[in-house]
């Protein structure tokens, strides 16, 4: 009898979003308090279980050590590439024929050419406007290991080219990596410098509105989007920033960056940089990579996030007791995600 009484008390100590279990109540709450679940998290169509990024999400259905029924499900009516779960085998093919992203980018390359005319808009646009950029990096140094941007292209939401420029580094480049950049010394002799392309982008990001006043909803600033976004050192707002390397739900399990060569392969279905490469290419696989998580469909809450003044004490210590009556389902509905999720720019 007291054993069933354990097995029945763990039992309603089982996290309803992760469904990790707990000896105690007051486990539970200290999971909660620190785990950050909510809605934005990845979530298994098949269990409902949540995990903290999509390669969590793919160990739980594809492997190596998958759950076996979930697997079972996913094998004939998943989706590979956004995890989604199909009604039927046919939904499935039609729909991973869409899921799939072929590159389509040869043609563009053949028009790519240097553009450098940036233009600020004059009024506002419906919404709020994104672009993606991204660079090739040559070496500097004695041994070539220091990377100097030598190479800038930035695209909008329709993968057209606004801008597309060599940069002259601020060093001297010892190793131009031609096998992989394709860029020759004659291409950088006359480049614009480093420190020109980077107001010159500043200034198109800010669009008329100064670095300091620029808030993340309702201004004319444009949302950046790229891979590993420290590259270029722009002077740019956090909040306006949207880095494929440093998103969580796009992250190792072990938190840790994935390249943007994988999360293309995996999320959108082709290969990128293979061979000499391009930063077209790269701008189009971050973009394409930025809609698909926007489009993630998320329950939508008045105040998403754990740091909204309105969240602050969901979890508070103060309030241990009332938290210990609560039920687990009860507890998931009050928390909230410790990252913005990019469902929110939509």
């Amino acid at each position: 009898m007291e054993s069933r009484n354990e097995s029945s008390e763990i039992s309603r100590n089982k996290c309803a979003a992760c469904f990790r279990q707990f000896n105690k109540m007051e486990h539970l709450v200290e999971h909660m308090r620190i785990s950050y679940h909510s809605v934005h998290e990845p979530m298994c169509g098949i269990c409902k279980k949540h995990c903290r990024s999509y390669e969590s999400l793919r160990e739980h259905v594809i492997g190596p050590l998958p759950k076996q029924e979930c697997k079972n499900i996913f094998s004939i009516r998943g989706c590979k590439f956004c995890l989604t779960i199909l009604d039927s085998p046919n939904a499935r093919r039609v729909h991973q024929e869409r899921c799939q992203l072929s590159g389509g980018l040869l043609a563009s390359f053949a028009n790519l050419g240097l553009r450098d005319n940036l233009t600020i808009d004059n009024g506002y646009a419906r919404g709020r406007q994104v672009v993606a950029l991204a660079c090739k990096m040559v070496g500097g140094g004695s041994d070539g290991s220091i990377d100097l941007c030598a190479r800038v292209c930035l695209i909008d939401e329709n993968e057209n080219i606004i801008f597309h420029t060599y940069v002259k580094p601020p060093i001297p480049v010892t190793n131009y990596r031609y096998e992989t950049t394709g860029i020759r010394p004659e291409y950088l002799r006359d480049a614009t410098p480093l420190r020109q392309v980077q107001k010159k982008i500043q200034d198109f990001l800010c669009n008329g509105e100064p670095t300091w006043k620029i808030r993340p909803r309702g201004g004319k600033a444009r949302i950046l989007v790229g891979h590993d976004l420290d590259r270029l050192q722009l002077e740019y707002p956090a909040v306006m920033m949207r880095d494929t390397a440093k998103y969580p739900p796009l992250m190792k399990t072990s938190k840790l960056s994935n390249s943007l060569k994988y999360l293309t392969q995996a999320y959108l279905g082709y290969d990128i940089q293979t061979g000499m490469q391009d930063p077209y290419e790269d701008c189009v696989a971050t973009m394409r990579l930025y809609i698909r998580m926007r489009s993630q469909n998320h329950t939508i809450e008045d105040y998403p996030l754990a740091f909204d003044p309105q969240n602050r004490n969901n979890f508070a210590s103060w309030r241990q007791s009332e938290l210990e009556r609560m039920s687990p389902e009860e507890m998931f509905a009050i928390s909230r995600s410790d990252y913005y999720c990019w469902c929110l720019d939509s």
